[in-house]
């Protein structure tokens, strides 16, 4: 099906939709000049834009991490960007006592992965109306993302996401297999594929979540070539320096010529018809009531 982001149009035979931005708001002049940049190059090339930038990382692998501005100042600075840019925006809710006032600036909300089963988070997001993108943890099999879908569709909100952003295997590692795209896929709501978080070595930095991104233009290429809807990617100026996730995020200098390889994939990809697909049982498509 097709899911409505403000003026966008995600699903099957829809452009390429690139969800975007730095790992967490560090700064106005980061967050601006990212946003910036990359709706100039989505434009260029035909793909619709989100930008995403987290106000509060509260899943950092350290207490004592660096989390954002805190959602007061951090929702004021992403409504700064949907004012001057004409961009939707995204970000993380961890509470739900977080969500109506991020509803009234945010155009998706996103469930983080290790909380993709929390029903009250889940159905709060819901119930402010907005998109909701459901990243998958890494300890859910993909046929059983469904259920989490349900509790949105459940509150008469079909504007639902699913990110998928690797499985772990063993310790500080995670794998993406990508026989798990149809089968989310089957829940008939789109699929977005999560590039940076996908190369991540959980935990394994010392305090800090690892990763290596030499493996996501691959990863992403692949991806999109397996079918997905649309892309997710943290993307900041200088990655080295990043407070959060400095081992995975995409240089901002490197993103076009990235970006320009997944407009083609995903062009040729779209024009292919669908081959039917064996019933993937208690992973049937989601019936609005």
């Amino acid at each position: 099906m097709t899911v409505r982001i403000a003026h966008i149009e995600v699903g099957p035979k829809k452009p390429l939709l690139l969800i975007a931005g730095p790992c967490v708001i560090e700064s106005w002049d980061q967050i601006f000049n990212t946003a910036s940049a990359l709706k100039d190059i989505c434009k260029e090339l035909g793909i619709n834009y989100v930008f995403k930038a987290s106000f509060d990382k509260a899943n950092r692998t350290s207490y004592n991490s660096f989390r954002g501005p805190g959602m007061k100042r951090g929702l004021e600075m992403l409504a700064e960007i949907k004012a001057k840019l004409g961009l939707p925006v995204l970000s993380d809710v961890h509470e739900e006592t977080q969500c109506a006032a991020a509803g009234e600036v945010l155009d998706i909300l996103q469930i983080p992965a290790f909380l993709c089963r929390q029903t009250d988070l889940v159905a709060a997001a819901a119930r402010t109306g907005k998109a909701v993108n459901i990243k998958k943890g890494q300890f859910v099999a993909p046929l059983d993302i469904i259920h989490s879908v349900r509790k949105v569709v459940e509150q008469g909100n079909e504007n639902v996401l699913v990110t998928e952003r690797g499985t772990t295997f063993g310790y500080n590692n995670l794998v993406v297999d990508f026989r798990a795209f149809p089968m989310i896929q089957a829940s008939g709501y789109p699929m977005i594929f999560d590039a940076t978080h996908s190369v991540q070595l959980p935990s394994a930095g010392g305090g800090v979540s690892g990763g290596d991104r030499r493996y996501i233009p691959q990863l992403t290429r692949a991806a999109l070539a397996a079918g997905c809807d649309g892309l997710f990617m943290e993307v900041h100026p200088n990655p080295d320096e990043a407070k959060s996730d400095a081992a995975t995020q995409v240089p901002l200098s490197q993103a076009r010529e990235l970006l320009v390889q997944c407009a083609k994939i995903h062009e040729l990809v779209a024009g292919l018809s669908k081959i039917d697909l064996p019933d993937q049982g208690k992973c049937a498509p989601v019936l609005s009531k």
